[in-house]
């Protein structure tokens, strides 16, 4: 399979993330928490949540920029970006309070239990469907739809919707066979319901 985005990118993404964490405490959400999950796609930007108390200590090392009309935080690390939600001023489709409060720990990081990160990506991929982000957002959702402990009863209606109108993902190496596989099995765990 090969990566979404380059190389060099990703790996620079990685090795700041893997900094942050060794500094702050945080719930890692966005592609990166999908490919803990899944080791589908690589990431290139951090989507994170933090405390208020996090989001200080953030401040005092970096130069945080405030985006008011998307409610978050950034810092911008060349060719990296990492966006900051906090409570009480961050909604990526789920309070940021709520994702801080039912994280897990999974592969050294805390994130979201798969079905909330497939509510998040559904949010994202409904602000930027027919954007190169909205494609990678549809994917990872595809991804994270493959996780065999999936709890069915918790999967967003719409992200099936979604799912399921595709006929292939080749960023996955589903052509439309292999992809029509794919959808008859979700559809069987549906009913099964």
């Amino acid at each position: 399979m090969t990566g979404y985005y380059r190389d060099q990118v990703t790996q620079k993404s990685w090795n700041l993330l893997t900094e942050l964490a060794k500094n702050y405490s945080f719930v890692l959400i966005g592609g990166w928490a999908v490919w803990l999950y899944t080791h589908a796609l690589k990431s290139k930007d951090i989507d994170i949540v933090v405390s208020h108390s996090e989001l200080g200590k953030l401040g005092k090392d970096f130069p945080l920029i405030k985006n008011d009309r998307l409610k978050k935080y950034e810092i911008n690390e060349g060719d990296v970006q990492v966006d900051i939600y906090s409570p009480f001023y961050s909604n990526p489709g789920i309070p940021a309070q709520t994702i801080l409060d039912h994280a897990v720990k999974h592969e050294g990081f805390m994130v979201p239990r798969p079905e909330d990160l497939l509510s998040l990506k559904l949010t994202a991929y409904t602000s930027r469907a027919g954007s190169s982000k909205g494609r990678k957002d549809l994917v990872d959702m595809v991804s994270l739809l493959r996780i065999k402990t999936m709890d069915w009863n918790r999967i967003p209606a719409g992200v099936l919707a979604v799912a399921l109108r595709q006929t292939e993902i080749p960023e996955l190496s589903f052509n439309r066979h292999e992809y029509a596989r794919l959808k008859s099995e979700w559809k069987k765990k549906i009913a099964g319901v």
